[in-house]
């Protein structure tokens, strides 16, 4: 997997490759990558749903699956695609980081323990000191391990570095002597705790809220689009209404699509905070706690030397609420929160 710090700079060059202006098309492409939260866009793909809401609104939208999920992102960056599944970090990171302007379209969950630090044998936080720590490097794994070293008074230069490992890698890494300690997401969580002495020390559900997954996409185009918009939304709590109603044969689509079965699915589901109903989303994005969280992030991503290139501070990308409020930079906002169109949702609108 690529360095995502590599990426943001790849990602500066090419914001003008794609999307060099707002015009008013019909034909949209958005890109997915397998993680529970994620799921349903594989299903609104294969089960015509999509195809369904697209039509109504006299567009075609199509629903693309890539198993990397960070090159899913730097192909949204570059351009090749309308939308991406991301988290709010990763937006931050590279497309807002790297000059394209990214809107978060849909807030669909956040992680409540499906992110998890592992530790071989038995442990806790504090005996991470001296150890090397297999992870996705600068990823949201990297985010996660840096906010449970703090819980304890400890940071990354207590560790004996960190491993930057493939999230396709893991399993097979945690099975070998050299490895002590991973980060990492569902559904590699679940696998790898089901290894002999596997011992959770560290998840997300120590941070709710802060790991968030989102649909994003291009704040040009939506503009220029708003019936790109209403469709994936519209499309989307169709299928969350599904899901919040227990229909299996969905929910059993969506298990084997990721490598599991139903019980396994619904296990996952159990460690994510989905927001099923619009309203739901609607106030999380507009609680005051997102703004603290946005800046905690930031603070992160430059700390780490990943929020933009060359960014002078922490506040080098600006964020924008559904408010109007701004966190960052006023002159460079390049992320926003929109709940408009699930406001719509919410009010029966699309």
């Amino acid at each position: 997997m690529k360095n995502l710090a590599t990426l943001t700079a790849i990602a500066l060059c090419t914001a003008t490759m794609g999307h060099a202006d707002g015009h008013t098309k019909t034909d949209f492409k958005v890109a997915w990558s397998i993680y529970v939260g994620w799921m349903p866009w594989g299903y609104l793909e294969d089960s015509g749903i999509m195809d369904k809401w697209a039509e109504k609104y006299g567009i075609d939208v199509e629903i693309v699956q890539i198993n990397d999920y960070v090159e899913s992102i730097n192909q949204y960056t570059a351009g090749q695609f309308d939308g991406v599944s991301a988290t709010n970090m990763d937006t931050l990171s590279i497309p807002s980081g790297g000059g394209v302007d990214t809107t978060a379209l849909i807030v669909g969950d956040y992680s409540d323990g499906n992110d998890a630090v592992i530790l071989k044998g038995e442990g806790d936080l504090e005996s991470l000191a001296g150890m090397p720590v297999n992870l996705v490097e600068l990823s949201v794994s990297h985010y996660l391990l840096a906010r449970g070293l703090d819980s304890v008074g400890l940071s990354e230069a207590d560790l004996d570095g960190v491993i930057n490992t493939s999230d396709a890698d893991m399993i097979a890494a945690f099975a070998t002597d050299d490895v002590q300690a991973v980060v990492t997401w569902n559904p590699l969580v679940s696998a790898i705790l089901e290894e002999p002495g596997a011992t959770k020390v560290f998840d997300s559900s120590d941070i709710p809220g802060e790991i968030i997954d989102l649909m994003v996409v291009n704040t040009e185009t939506l503009a220029a689009n708003p019936d790109f918009g209403k469709a994936l939304v519209g499309a989307w709590y169709e299928v969350m209404g599904l899901m919040a109603a227990g229909d299996e044969d969905v929910l059993t689509a969506m298990a084997e699509a990721s490598g599991t079965d139903l019980a396994g699915y619904q296990a996952q589901l159990g460690s994510t905070q989905m927001f099923f109903a619009p309203e739901d989303a609607v106030a999380f994005t507009s609680d005051p706690a997102l703004p603290e969280t946005m800046v905690s992030v930031a603070d992160f991503l430059f700390d780490k030397g990943i929020l933009g290139e060359g960014a002078p501070s922490a506040d080098f990308v600006g964020v924008e609420y559904p408010d109007g409020s701004i966190t960052g930079s006023a002159d460079n906002v390049m992320f926003r929160y929109d709940a408009t169109y699930m406001q719509m949702a919410a009010d029966g609108a699309l």
